[in-house]
């Protein structure tokens, strides 16, 4: 019924080079093709997804971390505050027997003493310095001086009346750091 029209000149020589019959391509290996690139995307984007949420998960970990450390650093700032005020430097001084430095004298470049040199006031009660590790970060705030003790009169004579105690400064309580 449909008859294909007779091919005339260049056109017919051209169509003799081609096959008479309509070439059908094989479907089975474009069906396979189409499966395996789709299995392949399938699987890229498997992978892909589990490597960015590893990624989410460290990222997690790491900002945790992040707030641990800024937390301990301000609370170290804190003990740094405390232990630097002046009140605090002044208790520990006292406490190691340390006193106000009287009027100072200046040296000139060529020798001369500039200034009358004063003694420093001598201290109502010195106490025992403390011990070397006494003053820690941890426990610097909560440390009582030692109470000097008189001693003991010897067996047979009057007993002396006993030294009072030095007063001792209020020693504020560490608060502890909250989230921790």
């Amino acid at each position: 019924m449909s008859r294909k029209p007779e091919l005339k000149g260049r056109a017919a020589q051209l169509a003799r080079l081609l096959p008479a019959g309509r070439a059908q391509a094989a479907r089975t290996p474009f069906v396979l093709l189409v499966v395996v690139l789709l299995g392949g995307g399938l699987i890229g984007l498997l992978v892909l997804n589990s490597a960015l949420s590893e990624g989410s998960f460290k990222l997690a970990d790491l900002e945790k971390q992040t707030k641990n450390l800024t937390d301990q650093e301000q609370a170290l700032q804190r003990d740094i505050d405390a232990f630097s005020a002046p009140d605090a430097l002044q208790r520990r001084a006292r406490a190691l027997g340390m006193v106000p430095g009287g009027d100072p004298a200046f040296l000139g470049p060529d020798g001369t003493v500039k200034g009358v040199p004063g003694t420093a006031p001598e201290p109502a009660a010195l106490t025992a310095p403390a011990a070397p590790g006494a003053l820690t970060p941890a426990g610097a705030l909560s440390t009582v001086p030692p109470t000097p003790t008189a001693p003991s009169p010897p067996p047979g004579s009057p007993t002396a009346p006993a030294l009072p105690a030095p007063p001792t400064a209020p020693q504020p309580i560490p608060t502890p750091t909250p989230g921790r």
